[in-house]
């Protein structure tokens, strides 16, 4: 396990990225991003609750629910968008109805698994180009670059032996 591990950053208007080498397979990482009762385990956010499905592998075009909780609980609807056995996963999120439906929602976690020698580089993507009001979440921003960050760690935490 790296002690101090090293960190890429990227920006866009509409994205933020951060990337670290993971010392496991990229395989095992991507079952844990593949199971959603796993999710709260990685969370580095702290608002992830609980997934309100079993433990499951899901795939392209499954949806899951999770709850959630940033002051006030809530619900959001997950859909796997994008989808390569041990290599790329997204979800995109939007609460799953009532007028909330209406005024947010469609941001993108996106997950790039490249195996390197040793293990595997990580890129976790906050993807906020389709969301309904881009602006409304932009300020987040910040805060999400320093919650990648920290799901990255706790995937390591988890995985590196």
């Amino acid at each position: 396990m790296s002690s101090t591990p090293e960190y890429t950053y990227e920006s866009t208007d509409l994205t933020e990225s951060v990337e670290r080498f993971i010392a496991a397979p990229a395989a095992d990482i991507f079952a844990l991003l593949a199971d959603p009762s796993r999710h709260k385990d990685i969370d580095g956010s702290g608002t992830v609750v609980e997934s309100k499905e079993p433990s499951r592998t899901v795939g392209l075009g499954d949806t899951f629910g999770m709850s959630m909780k940033k002051g006030l609980g809530y619900s959001m609807l997950n859909t796997i968008i994008e989808f390569e056995q041990d290599h790329l996963i997204a979800w995109q999120t939007k609460p799953p109805q009532g007028i909330m439906a209406k005024m947010v929602g469609g941001r993108i976690w996106r997950y790039e698994l490249t195996p390197v020698d040793g293990g595997t580089r990580v890129k976790e993507t906050w993807d906020i180009t389709q969301e309904r009001i881009p602006a409304a979440v932009k300020p987040l921003r910040g805060q999400t670059k320093k919650a990648l960050q920290a799901t990255l760690d706790r995937i390591a935490t988890l995985l590196e032996s």
